[in-house]
């Protein structure tokens, strides 16, 4: 061990000068578990640091549980112990060895293990207090699978094609296609939406041997992608954004490109068995609260319709609705074309031309830099302060996954492990830093007039992700062009109102343009349920993303207020990590493990 990094042991361990760590976890999970099943309030305190958090994914409470205070921790621990008769807490020896890191600012000793409960197994993350190895001052706990219904992969993979369908045939394709079907069977479940969140979640159920349809609009699986501008890619690594089960192609770009994606998320729908219905549009529906199913109206691309009924209803199709454009004054008198970014392709039919893209967020730089490169005259207007941050910056956040490189689950467990007040002190950690690996640039935008900010408490992107969806740019490019002067950059707060020649400016002048493109965001989620399944369940759920007061995300990836009703959003990671809790969670309603 580097000297460097040798903890500063209680008095106890002192004398060990190159103190073993799996020793020390090994028996601080041991005290742990005597002190759990014997369900005492006062050896589990003596176990948890004055400062402790908690987070518990389905394992103890079938829910996404934070807990941020010792008494609380305690209290739900033993009120759950009762009822799952959690065991067997050992150091997985086969994971990521414990290590000292330091996290959120704090020292510690930071291990994976394994435990089972009555009905399932799972692992977790401990870090104790570096000083003092006998308290731990975070815990996670996540459950893996359920006993009796583990999945058939590896060595459990199926002795033929049809040794797991309920139905005969033993030729594959007949069998998939029969499956897809759905023509004498109900699905137990059906999706909204082909993305990569909704096919992890029927990859998983269908593993799980839950019924599952996805239904996506889109002709093709992959064209949720594909039909977006033609030069976006992905903003952040492929290490961050992997699918579960099928990794990405070893010599794939670090930035993925959208039509990679498109594509690979065709073919993953093909290996994974998912069902899917493509061309096929959610009509809207109702709770049947008698029978436990929803009435769910959907229009197939040939025109006709049908009404499902399944016991789960998943909203997995991003975390937004149909596309805003704010009242802009005079932008009706506008000559020139106006079009949102979810309109927007490519620039090429536009060289030559000028081109105003309102808003300063992701969208909005990302279309600049594209009609950039198009030879438009490009100017991005913006509305208000943005967060900027340097991809190489911004992996300052998932070094987990860049400069740690471990293993994705171990990855996975790590970054779950963080409840609010963690997260909230790692970005504001991050965020430090990141200002000083992206001085030059964000001197440079500040040069030109653009107004920067970092959140209302210093947290970066990473909370104006988690808050409002929106509101950040992980530079790719554009921001230097703004620097550079090669897209132009105006201030809202100076525009008089649209004329038809452009925009009328407060000092007279008139900017003049072809092309207005809005960068303005899309509808909240809420409303797209109130949209399609009435005001009722949408005044019952209330909002959809966003913190809620617990820390957590409003009504994502846990069970909500109306039975039966399941969101999941975000990027590739919350896809991958979040699809296997609500997958679980289905599945044990399912099996009757969970009312």
């Amino acid at each position: 061990m580097d000297p460097a990094r040798r903890p500063q042991l209680s008095a106890a361990y002192a004398d060990h000068a190159e103190p073993d760590l799996g020793a020390l976890v090994d028996r601080w999970l041991a005290s742990f578990e005597q002190a759990l099943v014997a369900r005492d309030s006062a050896a589990l305190h003596a176990v948890l640091g004055e400062e402790c958090h908690w987070r518990d994914l389905l394992a103890f409470t079938w829910s996404i549980t934070p807990h941020d205070d010792r008494d609380t921790v305690v209290t739900g621990l033993i009120e759950a112990q009762a009822r799952v008769q959690a065991s067997g807490f050992t150091l997985a020896r086969d994971r990521t060895p414990p290590r000292i890191v330091t996290r959120h600012g704090r020292e510690s000793i930071e291990a994976i293990f394994t435990f089972e409960t009555g009905n399932g197994r799972g692992d977790g993350l401990v870090r104790l207090l570096a000083d003092d190895p006998t308290r731990a001052w975070v815990l996670a706990t996540s459950l893996n699978e359920l006993k009796g219904h583990e999945e058939p992969v590896g060595k459990r993979r199926p002795v033929d094609p049809a040794s797991s369908r309920t139905f005969g045939g033993a030729n594959w394709s007949d069998l998939r296609a029969e499956e897809q079907a759905f023509e004498d069977r109900e699905p137990a479940v059906v999706i909204i939406g082909a993305g990569q969140a909704g096919l992890a979640i029927a990859a998983r159920l269908g593993l799980l041997g839950v019924g599952t349809l996805v239904i996506d609009r889109n002709a093709r699986v992959g064209d949720t992608w594909r039909n977006r501008y033609h030069s976006l890619a992905l903003h952040n690594q492929v290490n961050l954004n992997q699918m579960p089960y099928l990794p990405w192609p070893p010599n794939w770009p670090k930035y993925l490109q959208k039509d990679m994606i498109g594509g690979w998320l065709e073919n993953y729908a093909w290996a994974m068995e998912c069902n899917v219905w493509t061309g096929t549009s959610f009509l809207g529906g109702d709770h049947d609260a008698a029978s436990g199913t929803w009435n769910a109206r959907v229009r197939r691309a040939d025109g006709s319709e049908r009404t499902l009924h399944p016991r789960h209803l998943i909203f997995a199709n991003g975390v937004a609705g149909k596309p805003t454009t704010p009242h802009i004054p005079g932008l009706d008198d506008f000559a020139g074309t106006v079009m949102h970014t979810s309109d927007f392709t490519s620039g090429a039919e536009w060289a030559g031309k000028r081109a105003l893209v309102l808003g300063a967020g992701t969208s909005g730089h990302d279309v600049a830099q594209d009609l950039h490169g198009h030879g438009v005259d490009a100017t991005l207007i913006q509305r208000g302060p943005s967060t900027i941050t340097s991809v190489k910056a911004a992996g300052l956040v998932h070094s987990l996954y860049y400069d740690e490189e471990l293993p994705t689950d171990d990855a996975d467990i790590i970054a779950a492990a963080g409840s609010y007040p963690l997260l909230v002190r790692g970005y504001q950690a991050a965020v430090k830093r990141i200002k000083q690996v992206d001085a030059d640039l964000l001197a440079g935008l500040a040069a030109r007039g653009f107004k920067l900010d970092f959140g209302e408490d210093e947290t970066g992107h990473q909370m104006k992700f988690r808050r409002r969806h929106g509101g950040y740019y992980l530079d790719c490019g554009c921001a230097q062009l703004i620097i550079d002067g090669d897209v132009g950059l105006m201030q809202y707060e100076d525009i008089e109102r649209f004329v038809p020649e452009g925009a009328l400016m407060k000092d007279g002048r008139v900017e003049p343009a072809d092309l207005v493109v809005t960068a303005t965001g899309f509808q909240s989620q809420q409303q797209l349920v109130r949209d399609l399944l009435g005001d009722a369940i949408a005044d019952k759920l209330g909002p959809i993303w966003g913190v809620a007061p617990d820390g957590e995300l409003n009504n994502m990836f846990r069970p909500t207020a109306q039975d039966g009703l399941w969101f999941i959003g975000g990027g590739f990671a919350h896809a991958r990590i979040y699809s296997k809790y609500i997958a679980l969670n289905i599945a044990a309603r399912e099996f009757g493990l969970v009312a």
